[in-house]
């Protein structure tokens, strides 16, 4: 049943996926032909967002990994100093199906993993000095099989390029704000009223969509955890384990030294603990009351 259950899962979570992308990289696009409007050159605008896609995607594709594990501060694990971790990884990732990832290991109190790369040949599995210590065995393989799943299903991949286009958006946005600041005589050739309706729509384009691309990016986020805890749960034959340790990392009182608005949505639980109006609409994880139940029918 638990093998069933998590390809089902696996790919019904890629088919949002994918129309989540579709939707980012519409919006994206939607913005530059506003910018091309304001600058009389519509096909300017597109071509420019092109150019700044292309310039996000390979700054990310190539030092996406080196540059996230730089950030939280991740040294290499070695199997002299947790044996059990180490080898842990390499069981699993042969149960995976995919080359054994680099191995990296934060030296913090807190209950925490996450996964990172450009695909299952360049993965790479980050851990806690805490998790290794203050998770049992099964709960601890629960956990990087949970990131191990990441890298086998390409959610690295995919959430690199989401993170990628929410910042090519942002850019454009603001660009698209500034524009109008020098383009008031460039315009004038054109019906007012006409003008001055397309001016509010691309300024109110450009307010919100920074909101829209990060709600689709934190989207992503959410349907790719559990898609993650499926293949965890076919990896290890023991969904009860990964369950048992999602239960202590959501009641780790050390989780915030992890916080980190860049690489909260990484982790497998997000060490931000803030309580806002807008936890739900921007929550980088889904409800981990709803992870657990999900894995015990497995």
């Amino acid at each position: 049943m638990a093998t069933r259950v998590s390809f089902d899962e696996v790919r019904n979570n890629n088919i949002r996926s994918f129309v989540l992308i579709f939707f980012f990289i519409a919006l994206m696009a939607l913005i530059g032909a506003a910018i091309g409007w304001v600058w009389d050159s519509i096909l300017f605008g597109m071509f420019l967002t092109l150019i700044a896609a292309s310039v996000y995607a390979l700054i990310a594709y190539i030092q996406g990994r080196t540059m996230l594990t730089r950030m939280t501060g991740a040294r290499p694990l070695t199997k002299q100093e947790y044996p059990h971790a180490y080898h842990a990884i390499e069981g699993l990732s042969m149960a995976a199906g995919i080359p054994t990832p680099k191995m990296y290991v934060i030296d913090a109190p807190a209950l925490n993993a996450f996964a990172t790369g450009r695909n299952p040949d360049d993965g790479a599995v980050v851990l806690t000095t805490g998790i290794i210590q203050k998770l049992n065995r099964e709960e601890l393989e629960g956990v990087i099989a949970h990131e191990l799943a990441h890298i086998k299903n390409y959610d690295i991949r995919v959430m690199m390029i989401a993170a990628v286009i929410t910042g090519v958006i942002l850019f454009l946005s603001q660009f698209l704000l500034r524009s109008f600041l020098f383009s008031n005589n460039r315009n004038s050739n054109r019906d007012g009223r006409m003008q001055a309706i397309g001016i509010l729509l691309a300024i109110v384009l450009a307010i919100l969509s920074p909101i829209i691309s990060e709600m689709i990016r934190l989207g992503i986020s959410r349907k790719r955890e559990y898609a993650a805890d499926a293949g965890a749960a076919t990896f290890t034959r023991n969904p009860r384990g990964l369950a048992n340790a999602l239960r202590k990392i959501s009641g780790d009182t050390q989780a915030e030294v992890l916080a980190n608005a860049a690489t909260n949505h990484l982790y497998i639980s997000n060490p931000s603990k803030k309580k806002s109006f807008w936890k739900n609409a921007f929550s980088t994880h889904p409800p981990t009351e709803e992870r657990i139940k999900r894995l015990e029918q497995m």
